[in-house]
């Protein structure tokens, strides 16, 4: 059974940082890594991701103030997001696609992070 388990959130003043971390147990085959959020009212949006051979893109919205890493053998990935602003208050949630066909996709339940003062 496959497991994908997010913490690190919470509550955090504006100009602060975070870190969230997600480990997925159940496969070892995984190809991709990701981050994405939701805020009230929004659509999901891809917060960054990661590829096996350590590619990393990031949204728009965290570009030049976040970081993507991942260890492949733990399958673990951590998200750094500095100068958090109100806007990054959403849940985050962690995703991992497997490698081959078809690929599959595994999510995890989310954790809250509110950017507040």
């Amino acid at each position: 059974q496959v497991h994908v388990v997010e913490s690190g959130g919470g509550l955090v003043q504006p100009g602060g940082s975070l870190r969230l971390s997600c480990v997925v147990s159940g496969i070892s085959n995984i190809y991709l890594m990701s981050w994405y959020r939701q805020a009230p009212g929004k659509q999901r949006e891809l917060v960054a991701f990661i590829t096996s051979n350590g590619n990393t893109m990031y949204g728009d919205s965290v570009k030049g103030r976040s970081t993507i890493s991942r260890d492949s053998g733990e399958n673990t990935v951590d998200l750094q997001v500095n100068s958090l602003k109100l806007e990054d208050t959403a849940v985050y949630y962690c995703h991992a696609r497997t490698r081959g066909q078809p690929q599959l996709n595994y999510w995890g339940q989310g954790t809250q992070v509110t950017v507040s003062s």
